[in-house]
């Protein structure tokens, strides 16, 4: 309880901050909100704070890599926020509603087919999705989807209160030293 008095407020001005840099800085909502997928699949509205301009198409950076260059897509400030993760903060209103919890498999977009029948065909979709998660701190965006789901399925076996320590720990170093941060 005396974390989250502690951080509670470094929290608060964090996002108070990036809603500022993000709203002040391009032209939209401070918000993105995308359609994911949660506990047996079923979908749900996740928010994070808007790091692309408002006419990027509808498409997950790693399709977008493959289609063109990202980058021309991004906010003045958008590289920053997702380095940092300050893009995610947001995400906090999903825990808090009960969408998504602190440390879990990352939640799919709707049309990540491949990566959706995968977590079902291992069991993975039972899980409520995460902010961060053990393939997250083992890859992130940079392995390809069996070796992701490979991870997440670790994580459903082994799944413990420290487990869900070691990574809010692993995120915190990985997202300080920016690794496998690549936007």
């Amino acid at each position: 309880m005396a974390l989250v008095i502690f951080t509670l407020p470094i929290t608060l001005l964090l996002i108070i901050f990036t809603f500022l840099i993000v709203k002040l800085s391009s032209k939209g909502s401070a918000l993105y909100w995308s359609q994911r997928v949660g506990v047996n699949n079923n979908l749900f509205d996740m928010p994070k704070f808007r790091s692309m301009k408002i006419n990027t198409p509808a498409l997950a950076t790693h399709v977008l890599n493959q289609q063109t260059d990202p980058n021309q897509y991004l906010t003045p400030v958008g590289s920053f926020i997702r380095k940092t993760s300050l893009d995610e903060l947001p995400q906090l209103w999903s825990v808090l509603k009960g969408d998504m919890s602190i440390v879990g498999p990352r939640p799919a977009l709707f049309n990540q087919d491949d990566l959706i029948a995968l977590r079902t065909e291992y069991g993975v979709h039972q899980l409520k999705p995460g902010i961060t998660g053990w393939a997250q701190v083992n890859g992130r965006d940079e392995i390809p989807i069996p070796q992701k789901v490979a991870l997440d399925v670790y994580y459903l076996k082994h799944q413990s209160f420290w487990l869900d320590c070691y990574i809010i720990l692993l995120t915190l170093i990985k997202v300080l030293k920016r690794d496998n941060i690549s936007h």
